[in-house]
């Protein structure tokens, strides 16, 4: 097929028909997970359902700002709560998926709307859920004794702490994982591949754990007791840990340390990231650490270096 017939195929092609190109190309020429590209086609399926209009020409700044007032009036009544209405965030992810795909049709020399034209609303500065670390300790050092599940559970907090791994993260673990070595090799978003280092505390309690295990499973971390499903079980089976189990493990092993706030392994990686900053850490670094594609998802916890310099503005200003 000639270049010239593929270029009309294109031009000629409807909305519907592009988007799903625009998802392939994000799948395969950008290596998005298939996580992004789901969300992509939910976003720009109902943006494509309200303009109902086939014709990129039509994409104009006020079918945007239309479309930008229908869905702040949108509320979660499918979710059960018919008086709230779709959040800041929310609505920008429609902005940042339909932004993309008219880049892709610009790509494509289609003649549509500017992705340029599309601004982002502003939201609220993202807080931080944190513990102090009189708290943290305390969480650290709760599961007590020589137990599987004691140990599993002493294993996960202290490897949550080591290393900030998110929680889809730390359950794809295997459980073949080199604890001669301090650096491990993570998968995480979009598939891109990180170090991150785990320290002597989480590596030897890691020994223990492993020392202890008497199944065959393949995961790092496995379900124990009730959470094991008595169909495998009875099978002599165990299986890997869900994100709903480390959570489950993460507040209960909070309350019983007298934590009162809510505490989930996301406010381990905080504390992890905070820890770092708080010692002198660049924050182009905890970015890598991370895994944050932008660093100013990083930038959240730039509360700890203004911290730091409030402290040093008391000790050194105006001390004639």
């Amino acid at each position: 097929m000639s270049h010239n017939i593929c270029y009309n195929i294109i031009h000629m092609a409807s909305l519907k028909a592009l988007k799903t190109q625009f998802l392939e190309y994000i799948e395969i020429e950008r290596g998005r997970s298939l996580k992004t590209v789901e969300n992509y086609d939910h976003y720009l399926t109902r943006f494509l359902g309200y303009i109902k209009n086939d014709n990129p020409a039509n994409i104009t700044d006020r079918v945007i700002r239309e479309f930008r007032l229908w869905l702040n009036r949108q509320t979660l009544k499918n979710l059960g709560r018919p008086n709230e209405t779709l959040s800041r965030k929310t609505q920008n992810y429609y902005m940042i998926a339909i932004r993309a795909f008219l880049k892709y049709l610009a790509r494509q020399e289609i003649k549509t709307l500017s992705a340029e034209k599309i601004e982002l609303a502003k939201v609220q500065e993202r807080s931080l859920d944190l513990i102090t670390n009189e708290e943290l300790n305390r969480l650290l050092n709760t599961p007590s004794g020589k137990d599987l599940k004691a140990l599993r559970d002493r294993a996960i907090l202290e490897l949550l702490f080591s290393t900030g791994l998110r929680v889809s993260e730390l359950c794809s673990l295997a459980r073949d994982i080199d604890l001669h070595s301090d650096e491990l090799s993570i998968r995480g978003k979009g598939g891109k591949v990180r170090v991150v280092f785990v320290s002597d505390t989480a590596k030897n309690i890691l020994r223990e754990y492993l020392a202890k295990r008497t199944d065959m499973d393949d995961a790092l971390f496995i379900q124990i007791g009730k959470s094991v499903p008595k169909t495998m079980a009875k099978k002599g089976k165990n299986l890997g840990v869900t994100k709903r189990t480390i959570e489950r493990v993460v507040k209960q092993l909070a309350l019983k340390a007298g934590i009162s706030k809510k505490v989930t392994p996301h406010v381990m990686r905080h504390m992890f990231a905070t820890d770092l900053l708080g010692n002198g850490a660049d924050l182009r670094s905890v970015q890598a650490i991370l895994g944050h594609a932008n660093i100013g998802t990083t930038q959240i916890y730039t509360h700890v270096t203004d911290k730091h310099l409030r402290d040093i503005h008391k000790k050194f200003h105006n001390k004639k």
